[in-house]
């Protein structure tokens, strides 16, 4: 029985992990950055670039999950915690894939152009800005709903692995699967 998730799902874990960071870091650097600046500008391609990144990698991320079978946490969890964990993973992955959605479509609507990587991208012949303001309103909103759900996702990993002593971190860890008896000596 598999006590770690493959490595596919632990590398595109972290890599998100890592994209996500820098993706909300480009948007707080860009405010301390004069607005119509080359440099705000640059903050803003960053932004939308990695934006886009999360967005493939969590597609990418939910094609590998279903080729493979999660690993149990041993020992193993009461039912009210699977559920939980279980809401708020399915909570992160929409949240990660509606987010750049949101972000593409109000940039879209803006009637602007902007850059992906660089390339110029679509914008709408005719904007329509009330539909643009609400889609970056909901956009902020989730992003900022976002800091809140990555918090008790990290909590909760590590309140399993200091309080609960249980496997639910080093599933996720890259490295050699530890044997039970090795992990759990008093148990």
């Amino acid at each position: 029985m598999r006590t770690k998730y493959a490595l596919p799902q632990i590398v595109l874990h972290w890599l998100v992990f890592i994209l996500v960071v820098c993706t909300y870091a480009s948007m707080e650097l860009k405010g301390f950055v004069p607005k119509g600046t080359p440099g705000r500008e640059y903050f803003n391609i960053v932004h939308y670039s990695l934006g886009f990144s999360v967005l493939v990698l969590m597609v990418v991320r939910l094609l590998v999950k279903a080729m493979y079978v999660t690993p149990a946490i041993m020992p193993p969890e009461p039912n009210w915690q699977r559920l939980a964990a279980n809401g708020a993973h399915g909570l992160i992955y929409l949240m990660f894939i509606s987010l750049p959605v949101l972000g593409i479509l109000s940039m879209y609507y803006s009637g602007e152009e902007w850059l992906l990587f660089g390339m110029k991208m679509p914008e709408s012949v005719v904007p329509d800005i009330a539909m643009q303001k609400q889609l970056k309103g909901l956009h902020e909103l989730i992003a900022n709903t976002g800091y809140y759900l990555i918090g008790l996702h990290a909590a909760a990993a590590l309140f399993h692995h200091y309080i609960l002593r249980d496997n639910a971190l080093l599933r996720m860890m890259p490295g050699k699967a530890k044997k039970d008896s090795e992990r759990f000596p008093n148990r």
